[in-house]
């Protein structure tokens, strides 16, 4: 591909896993996935993002404050952790959302670096035209990323086998898809994703 491109790995953390207060039915089983295209993007030399739920404990986005959710990822606790399994490398850029009390931020795109900077602005400043996608939950942040990263002009392939959804709907996930496809993303498996070995400006 002649884009420069990055992986951004959605909200991987224990809590979306079993056992976690908001877990998705089998979501450990992306972590393999994911890890392979990790594994794949770095080896490439290409930029790898992992975003993550980042809530204080009060905020409207839970339940006893009004929201849909129950608590999860709560700053700072064993349960906002990434998967233990998870396998980035020492230069992935975390980027962290959800800290407004006032906002769910489903997106990454209301994701910051840890000195502030918003996604958007740190993948134009790379140079970044064409995002890889994919992590926990399809019908929410997944989704909500892909629309918003299109919305921002770049391109976008979603990781269909590295995304599970949270599906309180029973075809949530297949709607969140079709929605995607219709905005213009493109889906793709591991036996599809051909990477360029186009490194990111410094």
């Amino acid at each position: 591909m002649e884009e420069i491109s990055a992986l951004i790995i959605v909200d991987l953390q224990s809590d979306f896993c079993p056992g976690g207060s908001l877990g998705v039915p089998e979501g450990d089983q992306v972590v393999p996935v994911a890890n392979e295209y990790i594994r794949r993007f770095h080896a490439a030399g290409l930029l790898i993002y992992a975003t993550r739920d980042w809530h204080p404990a009060v905020t409207k986005h839970f339940k006893q404050y009004g929201g849909v959710w129950p608590p999860h990822c709560v700053q700072g606790t064993r349960g906002a952790e990434f998967h233990p399994d998870l396998r980035l490398p020492e230069d992935a850029i975390v980027v962290s959302k959800g800290m407004d009390p006032n906002l769910d931020s489903y997106s990454a795109f209301q994701a910051y670096e840890a000195d502030g900077t918003e996604l958007e602005a740190s993948l134009r400043r790379r140079g970044i035209e064409h995002i890889f996608v994919g992590g926990l939950a399809t019908d929410y942040c997944v989704r909500w990323t892909a629309l918003d990263a299109m919305r921002a002009g770049l391109r976008v392939t979603a990781l269909i086998d590295a995304s599970l959804g949270v599906n309180l709907q029973i075809h949530d996930s297949e709607r969140a898809i079709k929605d995607i496809v219709s905005a213009g993303a493109t889906l793709a498996t591991l036996n599809q994703v051909l990477l360029s070995t186009t490194k990111v400006p410094g």
